[in-house]
């Protein structure tokens, strides 16, 4: 969680210096566009968390060709050394009412397709996030459009990307512990 605010933060001071040397706006001005975008970029992926929550399970189903993970970009997250840096990147799907941070209960088959889920729906969360973090760019005026916004949206991406990288890495490996235990009852 530190890293990532950190980011956050060193990112919303980079965009508020760089709009302010260009003379974007006044100071105050340029501060303030920047903290409402920040805040709008939480509000918006926390809306599209909300609402992908209360889809129905089954849409996320553990055979759901949606989530299906090639071999081709299994082999890009070893190139990515994935395993190595997976559990640096913020999850919060604590706040949803299930955590994806740990294994609570590995030995049941019930538990792990739940958390394969719980993956499945995470990946479309941030996924959805992408695009829409770059709405405030058409609520802004011209110069905050371009010069806050699309930073903060670009930050909002990335900070996206990684936690899609790390599930659709996870996954893989849950569906083949899930398929040893069906296999073994």
């Amino acid at each position: 969680m530190k890293l990532y605010l950190s980011v956050i933060g060193v990112a919303m001071a980079m965009i508020s210096a760089g709009n302010i040397l260009l003379h974007t706006a006044t100071w105050y001005n340029v501060i303030v566009a920047v903290v409402l975008c920040t805040a709008a970029q939480f509000a918006l992926d926390g809306l599209v968390a909300i609402v992908i929550n209360k889809l129905p399970d089954r849409w996320f189903g553990v055979e759901n060709p949606l989530y299906r993970v090639s071999e081709r970009e299994q082999g890009w997250y070893k190139k990515w050394k994935v395993r190595k840096w997976k559990d640096r990147v913020w999850e919060l799907g604590g706040l949803g009412g299930f955590s994806k941070k740990n294994l609570l209960d590995p030995n049941s088959p019930e538990y792990i397709e739940k958390f394969i889920i719980e993956c499945n729906k995470g990946v479309l969360t941030h996924r959805l996030a992408y695009p829409v973090g770059f709405l405030p760019m058409l609520f802004l005026p011209h110069p905050y459009a371009v010069s806050v916004a699309l930073p903060v949206a670009t930050v909002n991406l990335f900070l996206n990307i990684l936690p899609t990288v790390v599930l659709r890495h996870n996954t893989p490996k849950l569906k083949m512990v899930l398929k040893r235990m069906l296999r073994n009852q």
